[in-house]
């Protein structure tokens, strides 16, 4: 396995990482990944030199965070061995999802990020996440107070990088040079949709990234 520096940043992480969206039972259809064997796929990628592992609180709302934590604690071998990776900002209840209640269980408020980072962090069995992603654009809260909040998380140790996950080229460089300019941590990361017949992010985002130092 080869092992390369996230971004600017100092942090190791494997080639490959091992995405855990498809764990759980109640996620759009896209999986249903059990803990058992979620337990044999995570042993099998962390035996040939996968160190990085990302998920989502979203993911069949918080289910796969709890199967991933599960899993990683029957390997039996100390918590520093992984690079964990979760992300905020979407939807985490039904009534959240399609808009009739739980109206702060959705976004990138101060409120949502730190009890969504919380609840992450239960689920997970961990102390702190390696890496946190804000999973999205969110219309409805300024940019200030979304960086303010995830500069908190970081300072508390709770969160040691910070990522973004589906945004637009000028928003990711807007929130960079703001973070710079209020001294806060920075994004390190873009975790973006990119296969062979979706290339968009050849256009704007890679440049963007390679010009930055952001890992992608």
């Amino acid at each position: 396995m080869q092992y390369v520096n996230l971004g600017n940043s100092g942090l190791k992480v494997s080639r490959l990482c091992l995405g855990a969206m498809t764990f759980g039972f109640n996620f759009r259809n896209i999986g249903a990944v059990g803990q058992e064997d979620a337990n044999t796929m995570v042993k099998k990628a962390y035996d040939a030199g996968v160190n990085f592992f990302d998920t989502a609180d979203m993911y069949s709302f918080g289910e796969s965070e709890e199967i991933l934590g599960n899993a990683l604690k029957t390997l039996n071998v100390t918590r520093e061995k992984f690079v964990i990776a979760t992300k905020v900002r979407s939807p985490l209840s039904e009534a959240a999802m399609n808009g009739t209640g739980d109206v702060n269980n959705v976004g990138l408020s101060r409120k949502h990020i730190i009890e969504a980072c919380n609840n992450s962090l239960k689920r997970l069995k961990i102390d702190y996440i390696d890496l946190y992603q804000v999973h999205g654009w969110d219309l409805s809260c300024g940019l200030e107070e979304t960086l303010e909040a995830l500069n908190d998380l970081v300072r508390q140790g709770k969160v040691l990088y910070l990522g973004v996950s589906n945004w637009t080229a000028r928003h990711i460089m807007k929130a960079m040079y703001l973070a710079k300019a209020k001294n806060y941590s920075p994004f390190v990361s873009l975790q973006a949709y990119y296969s062979l017949v979706g290339r968009d992010l050849e256009h704007e985002l890679l440049p963007l990234c390679n010009e930055e130092g952001l890992g992608v």
